[in-house]
């Protein structure tokens, strides 16, 4: 009688070819910033540059929340207050206060943009299992500028998808600014 043999069990190395990936794509390194009490993060491959505060050249008739454009190295990159945006009460810049410089795609194109934020915090690594979906606000609220909500070190970070942050109207506005 031959004695069965158990074949070892081995550690899981991922999906094997042709299966699908359970990966959570919101997964990855994040840049968090904080605008008034709150903590938000953006996803580190968008940010191209982090400067602290510079002369803001105003352009008229333009919304609230578009403190204007900026000159980057020979560039023209538009400026947005994060904190006026999204309804935070306007406050004096301090020390901390910085400027974001992220891609945005819109369409087939690549903007770079100024983010206005209070503070940057660090960058932090999210699992898959940090992140929930964004929970429902109820009827007539719309979040697609939420990736989710992720939850570390006993706090919650709100991550944003920065290509939904601003509307399409407002991206046909900026685009005309640089042109």
């Amino acid at each position: 009688m031959a004695a069965a043999t158990a074949e070892p069990k081995l550690f899981s190395q991922g999906p094997k070819p042709g299966e699908a990936s359970t990966a959570d794509p919101r997964s990855g390194k994040y840049l968090t910033f904080r605008l008034a009490r709150e903590e938000f993060a953006i996803q580190v491959l968008r940010v191209r540059e982090i400067m602290g505060l510079q002369d803001i050249t105003a352009v008229p008739q333009t919304p609230q929340y578009m403190k204007g454009v900026i000159n980057l190295r020979g560039k023209i990159v538009p400026v947005i207050d994060l904190r006026s945006k999204f309804g935070f009460p306007e406050v004096e810049a301090t020390p901390t206060t910085c400027i974001i410089v992220v891609q945005l795609h819109s369409g087939r194109e690549t903007l770079l943009m100024g983010l206005l934020v209070d503070a940057v915090s660090e960058v932090l690594n999210f699992a898959a299992g940090d992140i929930e979906n964004t929970p429902d606000f109820g009827k007539g609220v719309s979040t697609p500028y939420l990736l989710g909500i992720a939850k570390m070190k006993g706090a919650v970070k709100i991550l944003l998808n920065i290509d939904e942050v601003l509307s399409s109207s407002d991206v046909q506005n900026l685009e005309g600014i640089l042109q």
